[in-house]
């Protein structure tokens, strides 16, 4: 039996000649940047020509981590992936995927509650450039119960993380929370 990055290889190669030039921004906080978000990028990478990991500085959420240390960790967890770049920014996210010229916005669901705030984020980025299309992907299995808001709350309170983060991002947040 094939694994899901073997079926997504085996889509991507047979769906090649038509995404070949498409770009793709997955957005987020990434705070921390965790395997869950890495296992979506590298799907990503293999169904679009290039992937931009666009971080929101996201005050309003008081992120753990600042904008320029979570560029640094998701340059360090996804330096493998060859089609990826990562920005940051502050504002729209549709102002963001302009200026990346990107046409797809591409998200991640975990469960059906993550299904209704997508969809009226798809919805109201339709309205304001119909030319930009949403996408949803699945994590694997292994991480459809993951999230850094998840991770930061077992750390805080004494819990082993590494499972769940590339060993300097949990290394960084051990530093981050004192331990």
């Amino acid at each position: 039996m094939r694994t899901a990055a073997e079926r997504v290889s085996r889509c991507a190669l047979d769906t090649m000649e038509t995404n070949m030039s498409t770009k793709a921004i997955y957005p987020g906080t990434f705070d921390p940047i965790t395997r869950g978000h890495i296992d979506l990028a590298e799907r990503a990478s293999l169904l679009f020509s290039e992937v931009v990991l666009a971080i929101a500085a996201s005050p309003s959420k008081q992120p753990l981590f600042d904008l320029p240390e979570r560029l640094e960790m998701a340059k360090i967890s996804l330096s493998h992936i060859k089609n990826i770049t990562i920005t940051g920014f502050d504002g729209l996210l549709i102002d963001c995927v302009r200026e990346a010229k990107a046409q797809v916005v591409l998200r991640g669901l975990r469960a059906v509650s993550d299904f209704e705030y997508e969809f009226q984020l798809a919805a109201m980025n339709r309205r304001l450039d119909p030319s930009i299309e949403t996408m949803f992907l699945t994590p694997s299995e292994k991480y459809t119960f993951l999230s850094a808001s998840m991770v930061k709350e077992i750390a805080t309170h004494g819990g082993d993380v590494s499972q769940f983060l590339h060993p300097e991002i949990n290394k960084r947040l051990g530093g981050r929370l004192g331990r």
